[in-house]
């Protein structure tokens, strides 16, 4: 999210909207459920890391499967910033064999052009371009797993863009999906991950769990205008925890998944605000990719 997008707070005492999971049998319209940890769908953007992989390989476009140079400190490479955490279980569609999790992280240097309110470090798919990116057409299904880092916790006192889809404009998002304080919605409680739609009003909420992955898909219609959250806990299939529900999905862009943390005390969150100093935190994922989800294909 750049400047533009960032200097409006968000509208205070807005209620929180969550939908009870789906439980009723598969209909013609429902998503039918795959075996377990099976992608059943087109990929379009996979960003499940290969159990080969190393640090290095986020620092060139021949080896990365994400975009090199953004979003990140100005003088940081991504192999100083992604960690490849250990001893972990596979997350739902990470195979043990075949991929492994990563970490993103943040610190002092974690600062985005001269954006010196936030700390930030934001993935982008290689091929996810501004304009024109197959990402933002149609109808896709952005799948990532969470785990919390005890080692690097999130201070839940601020608030925290996690993964979301920015406008080839830079002044909106369709979608936020955050951690922590909102800024403008103390009545949102602070430990819960938090699907915002494109007004910045909450979707869905889920409690942060400290010790298990948590599975995420965020369906984007762009053709009908709608999102849909799915959500599983450990190797659960996913299941529905809302209705296709009304969003703006319009203006291109594209998806970013990692750590936009924002400052507190001040009403410029891009250029001022406190952060605390000696800064690590940091937030583990798996399971990455987008699929094209035509004729309704969700892989759950």
């Amino acid at each position: 999210m750049h400047g533009a997008t960032l200097l409006s707070l968000l509208a205070a005492g807005l209620a929180s909207v969550t939908a009870a999971p789906s439980c009723k049998a598969p209909s013609g319209n429902d998503p039918v459920a795959t075996p377990a940890g099976e992608i059943k769908c087109p990929v379009v953007f996979d960003g499940r890391l290969p159990a080969s992989a190393a640090l290095t390989d986020f620092d060139s476009y021949s080896t990365s499967l994400f975009n090199a140079e953004y979003v990140k400190g100005n003088n940081l490479k991504w192999s100083e910033i992604i960690k490849f955490p250990s001893a972990l279980p596979a997350a739902r569609f990470d195979h043990g064999d075949d991929h492994k999790p990563f970490e993103v992280t943040i610190s002092d240097q974690s600062i985005f052009m001269q954006q010196r309110g936030f700390r930030r470090a934001g993935l982008q798919f290689q091929g996810d371009t501004n304009n024109g990116s197959p990402g933002s057409r149609g109808v896709k299904t952005l799948h990532f797993s969470l785990r919390w880092d005890n080692q690097r916790p999130l201070n839940l006192s601020h608030e925290y863009l996690l993964t979301w889809h920015e406008t080839a404009a830079y002044d909106a998002n369709q979608f936020n999906f955050e951690a922590g304080a909102i800024i403008g919605q103390s009545n949102l409680p602070r430990d819960t991950y938090k699907v915002l739609d494109r007004n910045n009003r909450q979707v869905w909420s889920t409690p942060i769990l400290k010790d298990a992955w948590q599975n995420f898909a965020i369906r984007l219609d762009f053709d009908r205008n709608t999102l849909q959250v799915f959500y599983s806990q450990g190797n659960e299939p996913l299941k529905s925890v809302t209705n296709a529900v009304y969003n703006n999905n319009a203006g291109e862009g594209q998806y970013q998944i990692g750590i936009l943390k924002k400052p507190t005390g001040t009403s410029d969150v891009v250029n001022s605000g406190y952060q605390s100093p000696n800064l690590d935190e940091g937030l583990i994922y798996g399971s990455l990719f987008v699929e094209d989800s035509a004729n309704n294909c969700i892989s759950l």
